[in-house]
């Protein structure tokens, strides 16, 4: 790629994406710069990676010909103010952040730009991140697909209209914390019944990933994979009544449901 690749922010997705980056030799560290407010985050990111580093939001600006901004939402207006004058003209804007548009992004550029928002997870830093992706007008099919090309190095994507990115924190973004805490009980349990915390986490993650990957691979309905786990009259199926009698999927319903009005309310105080 003989294009550089600029982040202002470098907190910890951004250094999940270079990572991933420079790992897959998707990227060439030379290629990227980032800027970072502490000199104690750029020099770790120089150290791990590197990369090109900077205190200047206006110079990854002035060099980067795609930007992914890796800050907070309510840091988007201001630094978008303060690097405008400096972006290139054909510059993509990459944006990370929950409740912002790519009208929202223009708008704090002040003039028309490509713009891509994305929302990424955690599990990026293992290299099996899911990444939702949306576009505004002026984005190109090979500008898609280059985008694309580097969310890949850390993990998954999937292309979806504008309209649903405010539902995608409560099923992708932010749901890794509620598997996290299924797992805490799952080891809780485990501990309860005699086991040592250690092997606790290691049997209830494996059991997570195992499951996940059947409903990956499969291609089987999550229902159908749940009946072939449950005997009849078996302790499954006990374990599956007292999940119900808890209103398990009740409670992630509405887990959601809180989680996307949060991100609307995000999005309302930009």
């Amino acid at each position: 790629m003989n294009q550089t690749i600029g982040f202002i922010g470098c907190g910890k997705m951004a250094q999940a994406m270079i990572g991933g980056m420079i790992r897959s030799k998707t990227v060439s560290a030379t290629d990227i710069l980032a800027s970072a407010r502490t000199i104690d985050t750029r020099t770790r990111v120089s150290d791990l990676f590197g990369i090109g580093v900077t205190a200047s939001n206006t110079e990854v600006a002035e060099r980067a010909d795609l930007l992914f901004l890796g800050i907070a939402p309510n840091l988007h207006k201001a630094v978008l103010t303060e690097v405008k004058e400096s972006l290139k003209d054909d510059a993509m804007i990459i944006t990370i952040a929950a409740g912002l548009t790519t009208e929202d992004i223009v708008s704090f550029a002040g003039r028309p730009l490509k713009v891509i928002r994305t929302m990424p997870n955690t599990p990026s830093l293992a290299g099996e991140g899911m990444t939702a992706i949306s576009v505004n007008s002026l984005v190109e099919e090979s500008d898609l697909k280059q985008v694309q090309d580097l969310f890949h190095s850390f993990g998954k994507t999937e292309v979806i209209s504008e309209e649903l990115m405010d539902s995608i924190p409560a099923i992708s973004g932010s749901s890794p914390a509620y598997v996290y805490m299924m797992i805490e009980a799952m080891a809780d349990g485990g501990v309860r019944q005699g086991l040592k915390r250690d092997q606790a986490y290691r049997l209830a993650a494996q059991a997570v990933l195992g499951a996940a990957k059947m409903v990956l691979e499969t291609g089987k309905h999550p229902g159908e994979l749940k009946d072939q786990v449950t005997s009849p009259g078996g302790a499954t199926v006990a374990a599956v009544e007292a999940l119900e009698r808890g209103r398990f999927r009740g409670a992630v319903l509405e887990a959601m449901e809180s989680c996307t009005a949060r991100v609307i309310e995000l999005g309302e105080n930009k």
